[in-house]
């Protein structure tokens, strides 16, 4: 998957393709510092939404899990 900048991502809405659930709408990105590359996004959470990589509040999806990014919706692919 190409490079997207962290700004392409806001106001996207996250389906996780395992459960059709929407999951919120971008809040942040997190980047690797040396190479500029992004590895996570984060979407709020809700106390209803427990996973692995749920932390607090907040769902942290890694790159990895990311399979689709169109134009207004992330298709990612989480457990």
């Amino acid at each position: 998957m190409e490079s997207k900048k962290g700004l392409d991502f806001k106001h996207k809405e996250v389906i996780n393709i395992k459960t059709a659930k929407r999951l919120g709408f971008v809040q942040d990105v997190t980047a690797d510092l040396e190479t500029g590359r992004i590895k996570e996004i984060i979407v709020p959470g809700s106390n209803k939404f427990f996973n692995f990589f749920s932390t607090g509040n907040e769902i942290v999806i890694p790159w990895t899990s990311i399979k689709v990014i169109g134009d207004d919706i992330i298709l990612v692919d989480l457990e």
